[in-house]
């Protein structure tokens, strides 16, 4: 798995800005699995890639802590600290509520590091329990409150852009520029271009006007599964960079 990863990033990497491992491939796999991920990721790091580890990670703030350490810290032992997996950035769930998405703001801050935090998701049955409206608002608004709430925390630089950034389906893009009024200052992770059919282009409505980095796009089967990743790679780049101009 790593030397495909590695041959991915070898091949299709120039044209690229990040590369985000989905945690639960790897897993999958037990320890050796966690050795490759550490691998992918140094090999990344090596090509000049930002790192997004999806773990979609979630828990009470004790257990939240822990994550922390495991994706960006390290954790104190009696024979001196144990390094995690130190990612630029990584995803949590933010449906414990707020004191466990400032556990992980508490992590990322001190190292830089970023967070995106589910907002709304790309796949089908997102629609029936995150546009709900329990309250006076939907569920995915609310969430999007919680994110922007903390964008002063992670906030860095001179773009205004923040470290506290979201996950938003590009397969619902109806909600896009409802979100982006919602979160002015954060970064929008993007899945579901390509093979979950999402479109590049429905994304305009997500960006920050002169900020092309307030959107990253991920498209992995997309190009992972092509005949010539790379030329997938360049494809997509060029057809994104088109949005902005």
């Amino acid at each position: 798995m790593a030397t495909h990863c590695l041959d991915l990033i070898e091949s299709a990497g120039g044209s690229c800005v990040a590369v985000k491992p989905q945690v639960a491939c790897f897993e999958r796999l037990g320890a050796p699995g966690w050795s490759a991920l550490a691998s992918v990721l140094d090999g990344a790091r090596g090509a000049g890639l930002l790192t997004v580890v999806d773990g979609k990670r979630g828990d009470v703030p004790i257990s939240a802590a822990a994550y922390g350490q495991s994706m960006v810290g390290s954790t104190a032992t009696p024979w001196g600290d144990v390094e995690g997996l130190a990612a630029d950035s990584f995803t949590v769930n933010p449906m414990l509520g707020g004191d466990s998405l400032d556990t992980f703001v508490d992590a990322a801050a001190p190292v830089g590091a970023g967070i995106f935090a589910l907002v709304r998701t790309s796949n089908p049955g997102a629609a029936a329990i995150q546009d709900s409206e329990g309250g006076a608002d939907p569920l995915h608004e609310r969430l999007a409150a919680l994110v922007d709430e903390r964008a002063e925390a992670l906030a860095g630089g001179e773009s205004g852009l923040s470290g506290m950034g979201a996950v938003i389906g590009a397969t619902a893009p109806e909600h896009m520029a409802r979100l982006r009024e919602l979160m002015p200052r954060s970064i929008f992770l993007l899945p579901g271009v390509g093979a979950q059919g999402g479109e590049p282009e429905d994304l305009v409505s997500a960006l920050v006007p002169g900020k092309p980095a307030s959107i990253l796009v991920p498209s992995s089967r997309s190009i992972a599964g092509a005949p010539d990743p790379a030329a997938a790679a360049e494809e997509l780049r060029d057809t994104l960079w088109s949005l902005t101009a």
